[in-house]
């Protein structure tokens, strides 16, 4: 054998070894690739897609931690100062569907009272597709006329039930023009039984729901929203008319309740007065002294001064000769930080008594 022949013969060996291990190398996977949070601004600020779904989640909250000083919805209250803390998670859910976006709303709330344990509290949990909304949130009473003016106690004068089951139908026609039917749970509210503590609802009373319907228009800087809610266990209800306006220094609002019976309570002209000091020897409670009575009136204020501080102030006055006035002020001293103290005073005509009471409030949002 010639040295060429060798060296042929050796360089066929080296390339089948090196085929061998080529053939059993293990080749490395490709990596998946990374999916990072796509933001979905459709509907608002805060949403962001959940990986793998079309939908869309945001996460909120607040931190709130307050000292009050005596009791405006109480006369009769020993109360001298309270510390009150609260934390409160809310999350929102949209995914859009044939029918418009399919939301969810939930909000639950811890409360650490002075001199008490922490409390829980489903706040407002429902479901919304195409106008309809069914779950718990604040009565359409409220909601859809408006609440009582931008101060913390707002409903000293009683304007209506909160968080409440219900079957709500909204309408938008997209040209000012807005209207809601809504059929809301009787027995299922915080201020059900205790619209003035008046008395509690058995379940033979809960026979049949509560009804409330409103309309309303805008136009330009005014509004005016009419609402009304009947109570089934009663048998009697009221109406709410409301008038804004958004003159650009300043909005103002006033708003009138009237009562189909003013000697009675009921959960839409009801009191958040202690009825005790207003209940007859025989245990009936008169309506007319700490309710509304026939009617009752709300009216507000709010002046901006600056971009991080706003002047508040509200008053309110009954048929039953209850008269509430409160003023307070907004200030955040940076993005999503507020302190807020206010004062209110209230005079019982039939007690011939007077409260002040106050609060000064600091809270943060996220």
């Amino acid at each position: 054998m010639n040295i060429k022949s060798l060296l042929l013969g050796s360089a066929a060996a080296l390339a089948a070894v090196s085929g061998a291990h080529a053939a059993d190398a293990i080749v490395a996977a490709e990596p998946e690739p990374l999916e990072y949070v796509r933001i979905c601004d459709a509907y608002g600020a805060g949403y962001f897609f959940l990986p793998g779904t079309e939908t869309c989640l945001r996460v909120g909250g607040k931190v709130r931690t307050e000292g009050q000083w005596y009791d405006p919805y109480n006369r009769t209250s020993t109360l001298g100062t309270k510390w009150h803390t609260r934390a409160e998670l809310s999350v929102n859910t949209a995914t859009d569907t044939e029918y418009g976006p399919l939301k969810t709303e939930t909000i639950v709330r811890w409360d650490w009272n002075d001199g008490g344990s922490t409390s829980t509290n489903l706040l407002w949990s429902y479901i919304n597709l195409a106008g309809f909304t069914v779950g718990k949130t604040d009565s359409q009473y409220n909601q859809f006329v408006g609440y009582a003016g931008d101060v913390i106690n707002d409903d000293v004068v009683y304007d209506g039930p909160y968080e409440l089951n219900q079957l709500t139908y909204n309408y938008d026609s997209g040209t000012g023009l807005t209207g809601v039917v809504s059929v809301e749970d009787s027995n299922s509210g915080t201020t059900t039984s205790a619209y003035g503590g008046a008395w509690q609802l058995s379940e033979s009373d809960h026979y049949a729901p509560n009804v409330v319907a409103g309309l309303g228009y805008k136009a330009g800087m005014f509004g005016f929203k009419v609402v009304g809610g009947y109570d089934s266990i009663v048998e009697e209800g009221a109406v709410k008319a409301r008038i804004d306006a958004d003159f650009g220094v300043l909005t103002a609002f006033l708003m009138g309740g009237y009562n189909t019976d003013g000697s009675k309570l009921n959960q839409y002209a009801g009191s958040n007065q202690k009825v005790s000091a207003c209940t007859s020897p025989a245990g009936v409670v008169n309506g007319s002294k700490c309710g509304w009575g026939d009617w009752a009136i709300w009216g507000g204020v709010g002046v901006p001064i600056n971009s991080k501080l706003k002047w508040n102030a509200q008053l309110a006055y009954t048929d039953s000769k209850i008269f509430e006035a409160t003023t307070n002020v907004k200030f955040n001293p940076v993005k999503n930080l507020l302190v807020e103290p206010e004062l209110t005073y209230v005079h019982y005509e039939y007690a011939k008594d007077d409260t002040v009471s106050g609060i000064l409030r600091f809270e943060r949002t996220f």
